[in-house]
């Protein structure tokens, strides 16, 4: 599966256009990880569980809309945009969704 945040894949035309796809996540935040947060924070520095988290988030988020896009026959996904959004009270929780359309090229 090829994912791409442009709307062609230089050299290769869409054939088809399946419809969109998405992938979300919703990861919730950590007590200890919280204040080893607030402790970076206050400090300086960056926040590297916050980054790991992050980041694994973003992966499944894109692999789930990548999986939706295997399901319609898909080889690709075109226009792909990721969102971050905090929920729940006191931002508790992070949500990545990933959304993109899904093609045959």
């Amino acid at each position: 599966m090829f994912s791409t945040t442009t709307n062609i894949v230089e050299g290769r035309p869409v054939r088809e256009y399946l419809g969109i796809v998405t992938g979300e996540v919703i990861v919730g935040a950590n007590l200890f990880r919280d204040l080893f947060a607030s402790i970076t924070d206050i400090v300086g520095g960056r926040s590297g569980k916050y980054e790991d988290v992050l980041a694994r988030a973003r992966k499944e988020a894109i692999s789930e809309m990548e999986a939706e896009a295997a399901r319609l026959g898909g080889n690709a996904v075109v226009g792909v945009d990721l969102d971050y959004e905090v929920l729940g009270q006191n931002g508790s929780m992070l949500m990545v969704s990933a959304s993109g359309t899904a093609v045959v090229i």
